[in-house]
């Protein structure tokens, strides 16, 4: 059953419309996150929501009933709010305040029973708060005052709550305590709860629908597979993300990509050995630094292979989860031949790509300057009995250059790119010389 339903709302300030016809269906059990750029009116749905912002056109029912034929104490029964900011000018106890959530449940005059003190317990205990039960609001830190706050809105047990950017003076504990508090009300109590959120990697964690804002409309709106994509994002905060789904939480993350800075382009090519992730960063700092990037071999839907995909970055693959196969590995050579130097990241080596070592103890055989990145040593990521260590062991004899980071990388790539300048130009002049 649908418990909240919003209908074509438009929202005004003075003569300008700051929200128009927005609609969405809520139920019991649903996280919705409400996200979009700063203006895009994600406070103002709230606001409208909650009664301190009258819609100038379109409905808002709550269980079949407008929320504005509703009176204050009807509507505090059954939806709570937690705004951005919350200004308490006594210093009321920390208790007295979570206490203050029971008044929609309380005739006038009448004192707190023991059952309100109770739930005023529990949720404080809930939100980590009873210990500062005692303490003045006012004395409390920005982190712990929120957290007061959200018990409060706990403590009027609504079937509805609002959170508007819930994180604001939270540190990283008490964002996912929180987060994962009324992520666990809404799959056990059935509440539902509309949250406004800047850190898409936030929504996507705990949300199971979102709401796309932009210029104060609905962009887009359903499960987050279909909203929180790579091409909304891009359209809507006009930034170049990846999107993808975490390994362990399963969850959608979001990578934002700062725009590449356009420095002279370098004739110099590099071609990364790399995979798991360990190539991403590595990329992006390559380009930007002017080189030219090949990848490879990489499996289809590795991270490595998305961001490749995504910067536009040449590369050989793999199917997905498939050992390199021995096309593959030429297509790989014939690569690596075109480049002026190799670089092998920290990849975890398995029998799939061990191959791709192979590659790299070809490419010195042919007089290609190659550097290993051993930001992990090999013992803890080498899957093939010894056998990566020991291909790493012979690329060291051979002349492999090892460094421990993109840093020292970037130094040792420098001063090799000035030695192949300096052999390509004497190499010039002794053709030249034979030439004459």
């Amino acid at each position: 059953m649908v418990l909240l339903n919003v209908d074509g709302v438009e929202c005004r300030y003075g003569s300008a419309t700051v929200l128009e016809d927005v609609s969405l269906s809520v139920k019991e059990g649903d996280f919705v996150g409400i996200i979009g750029p700063n203006g895009s009116g994600k406070t103002t749905l709230l606001k409208s929501i909650s009664r301190v912002l009258k819609p100038h056109k379109g409905t808002i029912l709550l269980d079949k009933d407008d929320i504005y034929s509703l009176t204050g104490s009807e509507v505090a029964k059954q939806l709570a709010v937690v705004p951005q900011d919350s200004v308490i000018g006594f210093s009321f106890l920390a208790l007295d305040v979570v206490l203050m959530g029971r008044n929609p449940h309380m005739s006038r005059f009448q004192m707190e029973s023991t059952k309100d003190l109770s739930i005023a317990r529990r949720v404080m205990e809930l939100t980590n708060t009873w210990h500062l039960a005692e303490r003045p609001i006012n004395e409390l830190s920005g982190g712990e005052r929120q957290r007061v706050i959200i018990a409060r809105a706990l403590a009027q047990e609504p079937k509805v709550l609002l959170l508007d950017e819930p994180m604001t003076h939270l540190d990283i504990i008490n964002q996912l305590e929180i987060m994962d508090l009324v992520k666990d009300l809404c799959s056990k109590q059935g509440l539902i709860v509309l949250a406004v959120f800047h850190d898409l990697n936030m929504a996507a964690r705990y949300c199971n629908l979102c709401v796309l804002l932009k210029s104060g409309k609905v962009f887009s709106t359903g499960r987050l597979d279909d909203v929180l994509t790579s091409d909304n994002i891009k359209t809507v905060f006009r930034v170049d993300a990846i999107v993808q789904r975490h390994l362990v939480t399963n969850s959608l993350y979001v990578i934002p990509m700062s725009r590449l800075k356009s420095p002279p382009v370098k004739k110099c090519s590099i071609h990364l050995i790399c995979g798991a992730g360990t190539g991403t960063a590595l990329m992006k700092i390559l380009l930007e630094e002017g080189y030219t990037v090949t990848a490879g071999v990489l499996n289809v839907l590795d991270t490595d292979f998305e961001t490749a995909e995504f910067l536009k970055i040449p590369v050989t693959t793999e199917a997905p989860f498939s050992p390199i196969t021995e096309a593959a590995h030429k297509a790989n050579m014939d690569m690596i031949a075109k480049a002026s130097m190799v670089v092998v990241t920290s990849v975890p080596f398995g029998h799939g790509n061990i191959q791709n070592l192979e590659a790299a103890r070809q490419a010195l055989e042919k007089k290609i300057p190659t550097f290993v990145i051993d930001e992990v040593p090999i013992e803890k990521r080498d899957f093939t009995q010894g056998k990566a260590t020991e291909l790493l062991v012979e690329l060291k004899l051979k002349g492999a250059s090892f460094v421990k980071n993109s840093n020292e990388l970037l130094s040792k790539l420098s001063v090799s790119e000035d030695r192949l300048k300096l052999l390509q130009e004497s190499s010039k002049k002794l053709f030249e010389h034979l030439k004459s």
